[in-house]
């Protein structure tokens, strides 16, 4: 007799944007930089023509002398999904495995997940240091081979589930276009939306968390959800790389 298998469901969330109201790094360039610069840097990103690890190079350049206590004031104030908490209540009622992955710097991201004691979560994400009146950028999550972001959620995604997991995957913008190639399933909207249209990859478009948590409660009812075919050949190719 087979034994059955107890599925697990592993949920991957993006930061900026997704946990917060709008991008939180994005922000941080427009109010403390020299806007027009910083979007200059961030459109040659857009378009390939340098990697996301450069990218944060140039823009944390843009940093130094930066005034750190109105840069805090400025963190301090930004709010959360107003249904965040209650989605992560309701993960953890159901045990299901919840994960945020961010190609930001946890200068501001673990600030923001401590104000609202949500530290405990598993955060992947680069690394800001602020040495005098510098600012220097760490990438311990880079991958040579993956260019588009310089944490890479692929990795993450794949480290920390199993082929038998249900992987699910929550974000808006250009550094989600990758992880969600390996998730089986996505809720999308902005940038992401569109790129998932565009490139035929099945999602269901939403605004907030209840319009994830009430989703998930359905997915997890169904006694034969089927995952992404086309998620597992992309994990298989990347197991095959080696």
């Amino acid at each position: 007799m087979t034994e059955e298998v107890t599925r697990k469901y592993k949920v991957f969330l993006d930061f900026d944007g997704t946990i917060t109201n709008f991008d939180v790094g994005e922000e941080i360039f427009v109010r403390f930089t020299d806007k027009e610069k910083a979007f200059a840097i961030v459109k040659k990103w857009l378009n390939g023509e340098i990697t996301s690890t450069q990218t944060w190079e140039m823009l944390c350049l843009m940093l130094d002398n930066i005034d750190l206590e109105l840069l805090n004031e400025f963190i301090d104030s930004v709010e959360i999904d107003f249904y965040l908490q209650s989605f992560l209540a309701f993960c953890k009622q159901n045990e299901i495995d919840v994960f945020v992955l961010s190609d930001g710097l946890d200068y501001y991201i673990n600030r923001i997940l401590k104000k609202y004691q949500l530290q405990y979560l598993p955060t992947f994400s680069n690394i800001a240091k602020f040495e005098g009146n510098s600012c220097k950028p760490q990438f311990p999550f880079r991958d040579e081979n993956c260019q588009k972001c310089a944490n890479c959620k692929r990795n993450h995604i794949i480290n920390n589930s199993a082929d038998e997991d249900y992987t699910i995957y929550v974000g808006d913008g250009f550094s989600d276009v990758c992880p969600v190639e390996f998730c089986d399933y996505v809720f999308a909207k902005k940038t992401l939306l569109r790129y998932c249209e565009k490139n035929r990859i099945s999602f269901f478009p939403y605004k907030n968390f209840n319009d994830v948590q009430r989703k998930l409660e359905e997915l997890i009812s169904k006694k034969n959800l089927k995952k992404r075919h086309q998620a597992f050949l992309k994990r298989k190719e990347v197991y095959e790389q080696g």
